[in-house]
């Protein structure tokens, strides 16, 4: 103060200013005064306390420090201290000054209200970051609910700096607002349903960060990356970005492969069309071919004494195939794909295995292979299936079979070449 009031007598003495002008002067040079202390107490804080605890953070072997420090945690609590400073340091700077004071002290306690609603939101960055290095948290959308901690925080000193500027206490304010929760719910819509939806994902399982996802309403067909309050990121297979309403995986349907990639196989589910003019009865000389493959000559020989013997039991005429019991083609063909894929190294055995009729077409009988590889990744899963389907359509023709297809141009061309 005496410093002030020796500058405010120079002044008075070397331009003549006395009144109002006078006090004016005062008044700003104590505003400028206080300007220049807390830029000076603020940079002084801020250099101390970071150095001390990036020093701090360097000696020790726990990452949350590190954590705090990346997110600045330290570089906000550097501003509180100057702030009480300042506020208790205008006590006695501005007693002259009544109406300033209260217009100070208004402004530093909303920066005061900014300064712990921006450490907050850095404490909750920091929680994020330290759930999410925590492997068994790592698949739960955490962020959804950092977000909703962030609009509760923001809300709050949002309400806190009005009710400040206005000079009314904040449950005025809150009791204001509830008359306009109807406008409220309707600018939060999304806000609420994303917030209710992430709780009942969460809860329920649904769905985890990780997950393999399609979802043909939004074209979303890959990995779901990120789960936040409003929107949930899926990364497709073609490195395509689908963002989707968080909602939507509660109010859609959608489908989650989790459970295919925490069972002990990956299903696969093809068929193949033969064609029906070209399945038969078995002739001696057929089922004398079909005894030198080996996977179906047991078989064939134990099928055949069981046949004969019911056949003679029952006194059946067999100079026609189609009385009594006889093979045909298609049914050796069948169960020669049964114990193919059961001889099959890269398809678990402890699963289903079967090969099965689907209902005939005007396409053909389809004949559909059922079973689950060990491998779940896409393209070892490909690869199998695709080994499984080059042997199967090149091991018809072995049994006087043949597959069902469409005739193309080429086919017309060879018929016409005939006439």
């Amino acid at each position: 103060m005496r410093q002030i009031d020796a500058i405010k007598a120079w002044l008075l003495e070397q331009f003549a200013i006395s009144g109002v002008a006078a006090e004016w002067i005062r008044l700003i040079i104590c505003l400028a005064a206080m300007s220049v202390l807390w830029f000076v107490l603020v940079f002084a804080a801020r250099r101390i306390l970071v150095a001390i605890f990036t020093r701090v953070a360097a000696k020790t072997t726990t990452t949350w420090d590190d954590i705090l420090l990346k997110n600045k945690v330290f570089l906000r609590l550097a501003h509180i201290l100057p702030a009480f400073l300042m506020e208790a340091g205008a006590d006695t700077v501005l007693s002259d000054f009544p109406k300033a004071l209260a217009r100070v002290n208004i402004l530093i306690t909303l920066y005061l209200i900014g300064v712990f609603v921006s450490l907050a939101n850095s404490l909750l960055n920091s929680l994020r970051e330290a759930l999410y290095d925590n492997e068994h948290l790592r698949d739960k959308p955490i962020n959804s609910y950092i977000q909703v901690g962030k609009i509760i925080i923001y809300f709050i000193g949002g309400i806190m700096m009005i009710s400040e500027v206005l000079g009314k206490n904040p449950l005025y304010l809150l009791g204001a607002m509830g008359a306009a929760s109807a406008v409220l719910l309707l600018v939060f819509k999304d806000t609420i349903l994303g917030l209710v939806a992430s709780i009942q994902l969460s809860a329920n399982d649904i769905l985890r960060v990780g997950d393999w996802v399609t979802m043909d309403k939004y074209g979303a067909d890959g990995d779901v990356m990120e789960i936040n309050l409003a929107t949930i990121k899926v990364q497709n297979f073609d490195l395509t970005i689908t963002t989707i309403p968080t909602y939507a995986f509660i109010s859609d349907s959608f489908k989650n492969w989790r459970g295919m990639q925490e069972s002990p196989g990956r299903r696969i589910k093809r068929a193949i069309k033969i064609n029906k003019s070209s399945i038969k009865f078995c002739t001696n000389e057929m089922l004398e071919k079909y005894k030198q493959i080996d996977l179906i000559r047991p078989y064939i020989e134990q099928k055949l004494a069981e046949l004969s013997a019911h056949n003679e039991q029952h006194v059946v005429n067999k100079e026609l195939p189609i009385n009594g019991r006889s093979l045909t083609n298609i049914g050796v063909f069948r169960k020669y794909l049964e114990f193919y894929l059961k001889n099959n190294p890269k398809l678990n055995p402890a699963m289903d295995i079967m090969v099965r009729h689907l209902p005939p077409s005007e396409s053909g009988l389809p004949i559909e292979i059922y079973a689950f590889t060990y491998e779940k990744k896409w393209a070892n899963y490909e690869n199998v299936m695709a080994d499984i389907f080059d042997h199967v359509l090149a091991a018809v023709a072995y049994f006087d079979l043949s597959t069902f297809q469409n005739p193309t141009g080429a086919d017309f061309q060879g018929l016409v070449a005939t006439k």
